[in-house]
């Protein structure tokens, strides 16, 4: 059944869709243990589509979800943390008989993370294309996706759909292959899917090992990061972590330094850079094209970034504005 909570005030000229998964990441209350000697976890929503669309909210921005959870406690749970975060759930559904996706995840010493999921096949898998509420997606001035969503039908075809529904309204494509190997059948297959949509895409934002891991090359340079441009690009981001980003268009590139922190879990920093990032962008695409104004969105989107991997959990560690400020001017 489809949801008919959201924000009314939501309008075309604004909107960021964001597209994939919504799952429970059951994070250790102790880092640098494994998931087999953690004393406990806690219960943190995630799935990268799902973060990005808070993060916009949480700054001020206004944002949709679109997918499915299971008719479970779970799923509830999360369209509820949802609409406190003021996100639309129009495009949401509940699957009866799937349950809502679960992942472990393993806090390495460094804050850096591994994974473990729970989805044979989960809700979000089985969204289809005829369950798409299509008036949301036309009205979405940026539409944002992983590439988690391309694995299985019959929710690729869904996918595929929602990105063609979007680009013919008028949209802005941002993706974000946001790589989980774990979930793959293979490398190979994971290279070859997350490359078939790739040159559809307006904005796309790759992390140093997914950079890597697309072009088999171990050395992030220029060459390296502009093997992975199309024709219709019009930005392409590497992110560095505590490195900052490096970004890449027709007429420039270069890079931005990152904020210092004392990082306790990276988990949802790359959503909440992209979703600060898409915030900027929404309402004057010309962000695109001038290198001054693209380089102040990416500082605030490299703020927000180091901010979340302040806390442990992604979407509870997201910032607002008036914190990425704090952020910016104290440094």
């Amino acid at each position: 059944m489809a949801l008919e909570n959201g924000d009314s005030k939501a309008t075309p000229k604004d909107l960021i869709v964001s597209f994939g998964e919504m799952l429970i990441d059951f994070v250790p209350t102790v880092s640098g243990v494994s998931l087999a000697e953690a004393p406990g976890f806690l219960k943190a929503p995630g799935g990268a589509p799902a973060n990005v669309a808070i993060a916009v909210s949480r700054l001020g921005g206004k944002s949709a979800f679109v997918g499915k959870l299971g008719d479970d406690e779970f799923g509830h749970m999360l369209v509820s943390i949802l609409e406190d975060n003021a996100v639309v759930t129009d495009g949401i559904l509940y699957d009866p008989a799937a349950r809502t996706a679960l992942a472990f995840v393993t806090l390495r010493s460094d804050g850096d993370r591994e994974f473990m999921f729970y989805r044979n096949p989960s809700a979000d898998m089985l969204l289809k294309e005829s369950e798409l509420n299509l008036d949301l997606l036309k009205t979405a001035k940026i539409f944002h996706y992983g590439s988690i969503s391309l694995i299985t039908e019959p929710c690729r075809s869904a996918h595929l759909k929602a990105m063609e529904v979007a680009k013919e309204a008028g949209a802005l494509l941002s993706y974000d292959p946001n790589l989980r190997l774990p979930l793959w059948p293979s490398p190979e297959d994971a290279r070859d899917q997350i490359m078939s949509i790739w040159e559809s895409a307006d904005i796309i934002k790759v992390s140093d090992v997914e950079l890597e891991f697309l072009t088999g090359n171990d050395t992030i340079d220029d060459q390296s990061a502009l093997s992975l441009w199309h024709p219709g690009l019009k930005l392409l981001l590497v992110t560095l972590g505590e490195k900052g980003c490096r970004y890449y268009t027709k007429d420039f590139h270069g890079a931005v330094d990152a904020f210092k922190v004392k990082a306790v879990d990276t988990t949802g920093a790359g959503d909440s850079f992209v979703g600060a990032l898409l915030c900027k962008i929404v309402n004057d695409h010309s962000v695109l094209e001038d290198e001054i104004q693209l380089r102040e969105a990416l500082k605030f989107a490299n703020a927000c970034g180091a901010i979340t991997t302040t806390k442990k959990g992604a979407i509870p560690a997201l910032p607002t504005e008036s914190e990425v400020l704090e952020l910016i001017q104290g440094s």
